[in-house]
C-alpha cells in the first residue's frame, strides 16, 4: 500500500471502554472518536492527554458518552484544537447529551469538569457532513478525503472512509445490520475490500433474537408488571437507543389500546424530540415515505409524555406507569434517583435494554445471579444557611482579595519589565476571555452537597429483567 497507515488505540480496543483511537494516514493525525464513560474520570485520558496537541482532525461516530463525552474536557483541558467532523444529527444530539450529562451532575453536587460554556465552545465550530458527503481536507490533510455512511444503531450514526490516493480506511464501531424502525441498516457491506477496516465485535457472542418477538417479549414484561399495579423504570441514554424504544412503545400502546401513561424524562426531552422531528432524512426509507404521503411524523408521540423534572411523576403517587429516564448507567440522573424510590416495592420493575457500562450500578444490577443487597449514593443540593453560609461568603472574599493581589503584582512585573527593556506596549496587563465573565458555576457555589447511604436494598423487593 503507498499510503502510510498507523492505528493506536487510545480507549476502548482491549475492553469495554469508551472509544477512542488515533489514526495516522501519511502523517495527518485523526482522532477517531472521544468518548468517556458516566464516571468520568480523568485517569481515563491519560492517553489522549499524551497525544491531544497533536490531532489534526477529530470524526465523531455516535451521539453518545461513549463516543463524545471527553470532547468538552479534551478541549478545554487536554489542548485538543483540531476541527471535528460529524453528521447533524451526531452534532445536534451529541450536544444534548452532554448537556443532560452535565445537568444531571450539577443538580446533586459540584462538577468542575466542564461547563455548559465548555460544551457550547466544543460543539461550535463542528463541521456538519451528509451521509456519502466527500470533504476534501486542506492544509496538512491534502488529498485526503473523508466521508460518513450509515451505520445503524444510533441516529445520525457514521461509518467513517478516509480515502488518500484510491486506498480506503474505513472506521465502522457500533453499527448495525438490522434495519430497524426509525433507522436503516449499515451500508458497511457495500466497501469493497478497504485497506484497513477498525471495527469491534462487542455485541458478537450476544444471542440475536427475532426482533417481532424481542419486541413482543419486551411489551409483554411492562404489561405484566403494570396490571399488576407495579411501575416500570426503563434506564435510558439521552438521545440514542431511547428513540427506538419510544417508536415500539407507541406503536404497541395504540395497537393494544392500552392507557398506563409514559413518561420520557431528561433535562433536555423536549428539545431532543423537537430536533429528532426534523431529522426524518436521516431516518429508515419506511419513515421517510409514510412521511412523504400521509405527512404524519413519526415522532408525533401521542402516548408518550415529555417531562424535565420529576414533578409530573410525584403527582401519580403510585399509580403504574413506564418511565424512561436518564442515564442508562443509573449512575447519574433521573434513573438513578427514581430507582432508590421503585427499590422498595416488589411490584415494581427496573428493566434493562444494554448492557450497562462496566462498574455502574446497572451492570451490577445485570448479573445472574443479581446482589442480594447494592448499596446507593443519593447527593442532594441545600443552600447553605447561618455560619455555613457566613463562612462561605468569607472565604470567597478572601479568595477574590488574594487574586486581585496577584494581578496587581503580575501588573506591575509585566511594567517593570517593559520599562527595562524601553519597549512600547500598548497594553501591559494581558487579561483572559475567560475572565471577562462568570462561569455558569459562579451562582451555584452557595450549596452543599449531601450525601445519603441506602443500603439493604435486596434484589427480591425489586423485579430486575434484562431484554437485550
Amino acid at each position: 500500500m503507498g499510503t502510510s497507515v498507523q492505528v493506536m488505540p487510545l480507549s476502548g480496543a482491549y475492553g469495554e471502554g469508551p472509544l477512542c483511537y488515533l489514526l495516522a494516514v501519511d502523517g495527518f493525525r485523526f482522532l477517531l472518536d472521544c468518548g468517556w464513560t458516566d464516571h468520568c474520570d480523568p485517569a481515563l485520558l491519560q492517553p489522549l492527554a499524551r497525544v491531544a496537541p497533536t490531532i489534526d482532525a477529530v470524526l465523531l461516530s455516535h451521539p453518545d458518552m461513549m463516543h463524545l463525552g471527553a470532547l468538552p474536557y479534551a478541549i478545554k483541558h487536554l489542548g485538543l484544537s483540531a476541527p471535528v467532523y460529524a453528521t447533524e444529527p451526531v452534532f445536534r444530539l451529541g450536544l444534548l447529551t452532554m448537556y443532560d450529562y452535565f445537568l444531571s451532575r450539577w443538580q446533586v453536587a459540584d462538577f468542575d469538569l466542564f461547563s455548559l460554556d465548555d460544551i457550547d465552545a466544543a460543539f461550535q465550530n463542528v463541521v456538519r457532513l451528509k451521509y456519502s458527503q466527500n470533504h476534501l481536507l486542506n492544509d496538512k490533510g491534502e488529498g485526503i478525503v473523508i466521508a460518513p455512511h450509515v451505520s445503524g444503531h444510533l441516529l445520525g450514526g457514521t461509518v467513517w472512509k478516509i480515502t488518500k490516493d484510491g486506498e480506503d480506511v474505513v472506521y465502522a464501531v457500533d453499527f448495525n445490520h438490522r434495519k430497524e424502525r426509525h433507522l436503516n441498516g449499515t451500508t458497511l457491506g457495500s466497501f469493497i475490500r478497504p485497506a484497513v477496516l477498525i471495527t469491534d465485535a462487542y455485541n458478537a457472542l450476544n444471542n440475536q433474537v427475532y426482533k417481532r418477538q424481542q419486541d413482543q417479549d419486551f411489551i409483554d414484561s411492562m404489561v405484566k408488571v403494570l396490571s399488576s399495579g407495579g411501575s416500570v423504570l426503563l434506564p435510558a441514554d439521552t438521545a440514542g437507543r431511547v428513540l427506538e424504544l419510544l417508536l415500539i412503545m407507541e406503536q404497541y400502546w395504540a395497537q393494544r389500546h392500552l392507557v398506563y401513561p409514559i413518561y420520557f424524562l431528561t433535562n433536555v426531552s423536549t428539545s431532543t424530540v423537537d430536533f429528532v422531528k426534523s431529522f426524518l432524512e436521516w431516518m429508515s426509507d419506511s419513515i421517510s415515505k409514510s412521511f412523504e404521503h400521509t405527512r404524519d411524523n413519526a415522532f408525533l408521540l401521542r402516548h408518550v409524555s415529555l417531562i424535565i423534572n420529576k414533578e409530573e411523576l410525584e403527582k401519580l403517587g403510585d399509580a403504574p406507569k413506564v418511565v424512561l429516564a436518564s442515564m442508562s448507567s443509573l449512575e447519574v440522573g433521573f434513573s438513578h434517583d427514581i430507582f432508590v424510590e421503585m427499590a422498595n416495592e416488589a411490584k415494581n420493575l427496573v428493566l434493562f435494554t444494554e448492557k450497562g457500562q462496566f462498574g455502574t450500578l446497572a451492570r451490577m444490577l445485570q448479573v445472574d445471579p443479581p446482589p442480594k443487597a447494592v448499596k446507593v449514593t443519593m447527593s442532594k443540593r441545600v443552600p447553605l444557611v447561618g455560619d455555613e453560609l457566613k463562612a462561605y461568603e468569607e472565604e470567597q472574599e478572601r479568595i477574590k482579595k488574594e487574586e486581585v493581589l496577584k494581578a496587581s503584582i503580575s501588573k506591575e512585573k509585566e511594567l517593570k519589565a517593559s520599562h527595562e527593556s524601553n519597549a512600547k506596549a500598548s497594553d501591559p496587563m494581558v487579561v483572559d476571555a475567560s475572565s471577562s465573565r462568570k462561569s455558569s458555576n459562579a451562582s451555584l457555589q452557595c450549596f452543599l452537597s449531601l450525601k445519603i447511604l441506602l443500603t439493604g436494598m435486596t434484589s427480591a423487593r425489586l423485579s430486575i429483567l434484562m431484554i437485550i
